[in-house]
């Protein structure tokens, strides 16, 4: 048979000739048959394995009856809410319903329920009772342990219980849902299946040698329980010297084995050489497609994890902190597959990963000790030890360039400055300008305060302005005119008022005019979430500052945006907040101009229309715009 989408029907399973499945797979996101979606890989590793997989995407979780669809499986149902956490889709940071959701049918949000894993567990149960259920996905792999809830604003249980789920994979899953698989397909009893590296399950007893840390119960009374319980979590996230971990809820155990081993560089060639459609399920055409195969369609994913250690980002949680690539063939021959596309136009969107010039481990070390327990490699500065090196990337992206085809090779998924800036040899850096960038190369400082820089697990500032000049020569030298659009993040945890009137200043003195700004968002899983909740840094258990009232929140953001009219007011009463009125006047270095003359700044006209002209708002040439609500989900 032709390569082809996995059953979504009866109608599907039997032209394939199957009366059972093995694995029914429930997903909160539409099917999109492409490796960018987690669902999709998973689905295919357990196809080449010879399982029969079947897909329900979206079920309207308000009936039982969707669930049984494609019948009961022979060996048990998979679950997950999708690429995001439900709740990071449906709401924004101040907590208001999305209008739209990029992973549904039209982009029409509602399509799935809040805390999806938990609800379609419990349908699963609802119709077929006594059935192993494998959870996984970042909703479940986030949400593993005792976690502070953003929404319910207090500390939840790991959701493996409030699923009802019998094993649950945190991280990447290949080798974890592929050992599971052939043990149910052995004969093995769900609950026997106690021994495999990067899965937690439910136990009433701790293993013998597994390292207890604070209970449900702690975490939920004590910020400084929660606080050494996320400490200790990120401590173990270790495949090579991690140890199991047993978390109390109640009278039963929470247990997460160590964490998997990364793929090889063959195994992860593999992977990304499966029989993927690529594209989103033709039953979503007639409803307008799906948003987000735009982005990924034609970009390609090059390595996996992330030593960057941003504490604001899940990554080290999720796909660990050790990196691994593709090889560089593997990359190409996915390129050439993309060129028989009838809607390939020349142009491959991006080549990279959670961040885009990371492509072998940080340093030798790393390949049988894993990541340093208490140790950063690139914070507060980059260790002696790192390998920065970009020669393979630098390979990759010159083979892509040379294929016949293609017209441009864009890098978008983010570069790490501080690593690109600690390797010697700029070759990386001048072909980047010369070739990859289109007028814009998007970086995340996040700010410019070292005091919150270091909450963050940010270099100083001082590396960024280092690379900033660095940049503006390249392309002065190659007679470019291109931008740095830097992304920012206001009310994250250590800012202050006074530090986001000085990220406004250095906006000021720089020329820059962000269109749209990030408020800090607490998601599961990262250590700022942590932060904002306990107001501890976990690591060394010091008091750390959090904005939290909506108010100073709106004008921590509004400072960013201090060229806005509709910001003036709250820019005003931000600085004399922070007892900064010398920046309210006439000069370069004020950011409004005193009320009576705000009038005339805005240039309103007899229609209450904002005129553009001399002091109008309006955007900098050259300056940095904004970003979507995509970077609410991924930074880096």
């Amino acid at each position: 048979m032709k390569n082809d989408f996995l059953p979504v029907s009866r109608a599907d399973m039997k032209k394939r000739g199957w009366d059972q499945l093995d694995f029914l797979y429930i997903v909160g996101d539409a099917y999109v048959d492409h490796p960018s979606f987690g669902h999709a890989i998973i689905s295919r590793v357990l196809e080449e394995r010879g399982y029969k997989v079947g897909i329900i995407s979206l079920p309207d979780w308000r009936s039982a009856e969707p669930f049984k669809a494609l019948g009961r499986p022979r060996l048990g149902v998979l679950v997950t809410a999708g690429n995001i956490d439900s709740m990071v889709n449906h709401y924004t940071v101040s907590k208001k319903r999305r209008s739209d959701d990029a992973y549904a049918p039209g982009n029409k949000a509602g399509q799935r329920p809040d805390r999806a894993t938990i609800v379609y567990c419990n349908r699963i149960r609802e119709v077929f009772g006594k059935i192993p259920v494998i959870i996984g996905g970042v909703e479940a792999s986030l949400r593993r342990f005792a976690h502070y809830d953003y929404w319910d604003n207090k500390v939840r249980r790991s959701i493996l219980f409030d699923s009802r789920a019998d094993i649950l994979i945190y991280g990447m899953g290949e080798r974890q849902i592929a050992e599971i698989a052939d043990k149910l397909a052995a004969g093995i009893a769900v609950n026997e299946i106690r021994d495999v590296p990067g899965t937690c399950y439910i136990s009433s007893e701790a293993p013998e040698g597994a390292l207890n840390i604070p209970s449900f119960e702690e975490c939920a009374d004590s910020k400084r329980a929660y606080a050494d319980s996320c400490r200790e979590q990120y401590y173990e996230q270790n495949p090579y010297t991690g140890k199991v971990l047993a978390q109390k809820h109640g009278d039963k155990y929470l247990i997460q084995n160590i964490p998997q081993t990364p793929l090889s560089t063959a195994e992860l060639d593999r992977v990304y050489s499966l029989k993927y459609m690529r594209n989103y399920h033709p039953m979503y055409e007639a409803e307008g497609g799906i948003e987000a195969i735009k982005e990924v369609k034609f970009s390609i994913t090059a390595n996996r994890g992330c030593f960057g250690g941003c504490n604001f980002c899940a990554l080290a949680f999720h796909q660990g902190r050790i990196v691994t690539s593709r090889s560089v063939e593997s990359v190409v021959r996915e390129a050439e597959d993309m060129k028989r596309d009838p809607e390939f136009k020349g142009y491959i969107h991006d080549v990279g990963g959670p961040t885009a010039n990371f492509t072998a481990v940080s340093c030798e070390k790393q390949k049988t000790l894993g990541a340093c327990k208490n140790k950063q490699c690139l914070y507060p500065s980059v260790c002696k030890n790192m390998k920065a090196d970009h020669r393979k990337y630098l390979e990759m992206l010159r083979r892509l360039r040379a294929l016949k085809g293609v017209k441009k090779v864009f890098i978008r998924s983010g570069i790490r400055f501080d690593y690109l800036m600690a390797d010697k040899n700029d070759d990386f850096f001048c072909e980047l300008c010369e070739h990859h960038i289109s007028g814009q190369l998007r970086v995340a400082p996040e700010h410019i305060s070292d005091n919150v820089l270091k909450c963050m697990g940010k270099p100083e500032n001082k590396v960024y302005n280092a690379f900033s000049d660095k940049f503006y020569k390249i392309n002065e030298k190659l007679g470019k005119k291109q931008y740095l659009v830097p992304y920012l993040m206001s009310s994250h945890p250590g800012s202050t008022l006074n530090d986001a009137v000085r990220l406004a200043q250095y906006l000021n003195a720089h020329h820059i005019n962000p269109r749209q700004v990030q408020d800090f968002y607490p998601t599961p899983g990262t250590i700022s979430t942590c932060m904002f909740y306990t107001g501890l840094n976990p690591f060394t258990m010091e008091k750390v500052y959090v904005p939290k009232s909506s108010r100073e929140k709106a004008m921590q953001r509004a400072l960013l945006q201090f060229r806005n009219p509709e910001n003036r007011a709250l820019v005003a009463e931000a600085l004399k907040d922070a007892h900064r009125e010398d920046l309210i006047g006439f000069s370069e270095k004020c950011l409004i101009r005193p009320e009576k003359q705000a009038t005339k700044y805005t240039g309103r006209n007899k229609n209450g229309k904002t005129a553009v002209g001399k002091g109008s708002f309006k955007k900098d040439k050259g300056s940095a715009s904004g970003r979507g609500r995509g970077a609410e989900k991924k930074r880096h």
